[in-house]
């Protein structure tokens, strides 16, 4: 297969690494990284055995024309990019996976494209990028494969085929609109909750006023710390059970028993920061939108009661604010 990478951070290097590996011809579309890629390469430092690859690089999505699959791996914030970058890349066969966060992406590509060339990868595994062309790789990384608004066909077999000969656990969904529900019952808590601490832990129950932007009174919360204490992994287990009631209201059948193998699961991975704690540090814009927004919204047209979720998107909204430096 013919695969761009559009979106080379953590995930989209991490990902286009492993098919570039297994024999695919794998183009990233670079900007600041690159010159360096170009010159280095991509190394990934992961817990399965470190690697390193030499994917084709371009500046525009011009150089690299049409493709068999489009991988899309943006900060959900930069999706107004989707109408420059992605048409030259995507003939009548074309697969655009989107492999980003929350709820929307797919919506927002079936305005530019045909809804049957869309699917969505949902990421499970923890990524950081250390520096250009550097990746670390220190826990999990299962991909669950759907196709948007529709059941899984040939081709989605067919790429979730390749992911695996690649060295990527891979699973195939029918109802991509629950998997990505079931992301949210994690992505919620430890990426809200932990930008959210550095405004303290009683601005969950006493959100700061309008037009307040601080004092921030500590830093960020890796996972570890999250669940290390009493009141924060209770903070984390009722904003996991508001996400489920509203993903069953809205007829996806996800158990509450979901939240506590979440809880399980994430304790294994020690101290990790998930991307919005990264962003929040960087002083980059939160991925609020798809995220935390959007499942606000529709918690609450389903008449949902989320009162944790409700003061989250409070908060955060307070702390992306543009005066913050």
């Amino acid at each position: 297969m013919k695969i761009a990478v559009v979106g080379c951070g953590a995930v989209g290097s991490y990902y286009g690494a492993r098919l570039c590996r297994a024999g695919q011809v794998v183009h990233f579309l670079l900007r600041s990284d690159f010159d360096v890629v170009r010159r280095q390469g991509v190394t990934v430092q992961s817990v399965a055995g470190d690697f390193h690859v030499q994917p084709l690089c371009a500046r525009t999505p011009q150089e690299i024309g049409g493709c068999d699959v489009v991988l899309i791996a943006l900060k959900t914030t930069a999706n107004d990019q989707f109408p420059k970058l992605l048409p030259p890349l995507v003939g009548p066969h074309t697969a655009l996976v989107t492999l980003q966060n929350g709820l929307g992406n797919a919506e927002q590509l079936a305005r530019l494209f045909p809804s049957e060339q869309i699917l969505g990868g949902l990421c499970f595994v923890c990524l950081n990028r250390l520096e250009p062309g550097v990746i670390q790789h220190m826990d999990y990384g299962l991909v669950v494969l759907g196709e948007f608004q529709r059941q899984a066909g040939t081709r989605t077999r067919k790429l979730a085929a390749g992911l695996r000969d690649a060295g990527v656990p891979c699973k195939v969904t029918d109802n991509l609109a629950q998997a990505q529900w079931e992301k949210l019952v994690w992505n919620i808590p430890f990426n809200g909750l932990g930008v959210a601490a550095a405004a303290g832990l009683d601005a969950l129950t006493h959100p700061p006023s309008a037009g307040s932007h601080g004092p921030f009174v500590g830093p960020c919360l890796p996972t570890d710390q999250l669940l290390a204490d009493p009141r924060r992994e209770k903070l984390v287990r009722e904003l996991m059970l508001e996400v489920i009631r509203t993903a069953r209201a809205l007829g996806h059948n996800i158990p509450d028993s979901l939240a506590a193998d979440r809880i399980a699961r994430t304790r294994t991975m020690g101290a990790y920061k998930a991307s919005t704690l990264l962003d929040f540090e960087r002083h980059q814009p939160l991925e609020l939108e798809t995220m935390f927004l959007e499942p606000l919204r529709q918690a609450q047209s389903a008449g949902v009661p989320v009162p944790r979720l409700a003061a989250l998107c409070e908060v955060l909204q307070q702390l992306d604010s543009p005066s913050r430096s």
